[in-house]
């Protein structure tokens, strides 16, 4: 494995420069230190982070997993793929924390994990006692647990991590692996996203043969309290919290969006309308993809002048102009 490249979170001095020096070329990033000054960072002890946040506790009730003992913290399917190894209930934010916190170090017990809290449901006033001023307006969400493994899955947003207690290990694989990645179901997923089978397989399992040749491909970001990582949309990652307590604050935002239009969306439409059309028409719209979207050669009226363009031109005047056309033929116009 490689590790992720890192540099240090001073070297980053805003939103303008996070943009531009490690967003836009959309590889994994790790900043040392980001958020080692958060008041929720520099809790001591598992207690002193529960005082931390019981202040801003709105009282709502939130989802938490737990697993047995015999899982060692993996969250996965069971081996049908028909259901998971781990049980949902709901309960108050303060109970599941009280939970996590009790039985820190007791042999026997279930995992607990808690995710995706969006702060300004659960815990007003999160943002403004723990800022970040590299993603101005862009809501934290928060994740608690013990010692946990959340198998290989992607996101479709930009993600920056940040670590506020015990130990993260991301591994990553890169998005044009996906082939060797064996894929899951995706519409029946642990929350929300397909996750790899392969890569949260044993070593040489002859159900994945191509996966072996990959392998190795993969990036591991190390990360303690205080450390951040960005994350860009579409990386397969696994994540691992290592300590007996963990948790960490992730961000989600789109950081290239021209509208509210996600490229998802288009991703789901292409299946029904292009995946099982015979081979040689596949191979003829890819070809228009290619040109009209990947533009891997130029943009595709490159040859003719500005004023030639029409919708080709520039997206920020003619976003409107397409979607409304996008919108008239899914209502069945010609």
């Amino acid at each position: 494995m490689t590790p992720v490249r890192e540099i240090a979170a001073g070297a980053i001095t805003g939103p303008d420069r996070f943009l531009c020096d490690v967003v836009l070329p959309c590889r994994p990033l790790v900043l040392r230190g980001l958020v080692k000054d958060w008041p929720l960072t520099r809790a001591a002890t598992p207690a002193d982070f529960r005082a931390q946040l019981a202040p801003l506790d709105a009282g709502h009730e939130t989802e938490a997993f737990f697993g047995e003992p015999r899982n060692a913290g993996k969250y996965y399917y069971t081996d049908d793929l028909k259901g998971f190894n781990f049980q949902r209930r709901k309960m108050r934010l303060a109970a599941a924390l009280d939970m996590v916190i009790g039985d820190i170090g007791k042999p026997g017990t279930q995992t607990v994990y808690i995710g995706s809290l969006p702060t300004s449901t659960y815990l007003p006033g999160f943002a403004a006692a723990n800022p970040m001023p590299l993603l101005p307006g862009i809501e934290p969400r928060l994740w608690l647990g013990h010692a946990s493994i959340v198998s290989f899955h992607y996101d479709t947003a930009d993600n920056l991590a940040c670590v506020a207690a015990g130990e993260r290990r991301f591994t990553l694989y890169a998005p044009e692996l996906i082939d060797s990645l064996y894929v899951g179901p995706i519409d029946n997923t642990m929350a929300g996203q397909p996750v790899s089978l392969a890569a949260s397989s044993q070593r040489n399992d002859a159900k994945y043969p191509k996966f072996a040749a990959v392998r190795d491909q993969a990036l591991v970001a190390e990360l303690k309290p205080g450390d951040g990582l960005y994350l860009p949309k579409l990386w397969w990652h696994q994540v691992e919290s290592t300590a007996p307590f963990n948790a960490l604050v992730n961000y989600w935002w789109d950081a290239f969006a021209s509208g509210p239009d996600a490229p998802y969306t288009t991703l789901l439409l292409a299946m029904i309308a292009v995946a099982e059309r015979p081979a040689p028409e596949r191979r003829a719209w890819k070809a228009l993809f290619d040109h009209y979207v990947f533009r891997e050669g130029g943009h595709p009226l490159a040859h003719l002048a500005p004023e030639h363009h029409g919708i080709l031109g520039p997206l920020k005047e003619n976003y409107g102009k397409i979607r409304a056309r996008v919108m008239y033929l899914l209502r069945g116009g010609a």
